[in-house]
């Protein structure tokens, strides 16, 4: 944890910095494959030193952000599951508790897994490199990635271009809780439809 904090605050220290922007694209970019620190905490800094580009700077996380988790994808299915295990130091940068969560999603969600991880705190650079272990469809992937990573990090970037400061607080403090509020609601959505599909098909067939 000490290892990840004094990380987090080295990233954030380019904030105001002329390399502050290629920062955050590399931030984003490698937090899809191995970067243990999310863009979220830099995005936010450089959003409120200059609201009139954050949700340009939203955009390029995004972007960054999918990029990186296409070359994810390209690892995963390349060395397959064993990379998940991967370890620095003798320190696994994937526990089992995650792994296990994203293969249950997976198996129960398909396609929505990707676009749930890809919006709420969910490590997604599991299901980038997993999408690549359980050979899933690239495109499909890229497009639900898309989805799920423009909806988090603009939503980041229309807040504060609203609100500037006076939403930094809210930001800070309630937006995990906020991705895991609408995530909940997806995948309620997801097992409605699903039953609906379910429904309607029985109904079909008497």
């Amino acid at each position: 944890m000490g290892l990840q904090h004094d990380l987090a605050q080295w990233i954030l220290s380019f904030s105001e910095s002329p390399w502050a922007l290629i920062t955050l694209a590399l931030s984003s970019f490698t937090e899809s494959i191995f970067n243990p620190i999310p863009p979220d905490a830099l995005l936010i800094a450089m959003s409120l030193i200059d609201t009139q580009n954050a949700i340009w700077f939203a955009i390029l996380v995004a972007a960054t952000s999918v990029l990186g988790a296409l070359l994810g994808h390209f690892i995963g299915k390349k060395f397959g599951r064993p990379i998940l295990y991967f370890k620095i130091r003798g320190t696994r940068l994937i526990s089992d508790k995650v792994i296990d969560k994203a293969d249950a999603l997976f198996n129960k969600y398909g396609v929505w897994a990707v676009i749930i991880a890809a919006f709420t705190p969910i490590p997604y650079k599991v299901f980038a490199i997993g999408s690549g272990v359980l050979n899933f469809d690239r495109k499909a992937f890229v497009i639900a990635s898309l989805i799920g990573r423009s909806c988090r990090f603009l939503l980041i970037g229309f807040l504060i271009f609203f609100y500037g400061e006076r939403i930094n607080e809210f930001v800070e403090n309630y937006l995990g809780i906020l991705t895991w509020i609408i995530g909940a609601g997806l995948i309620i959505l997801i097992i409605g439809l699903i039953c609906y599909r379910v429904f309607m098909t029985k109904i079909q067939i008497k």
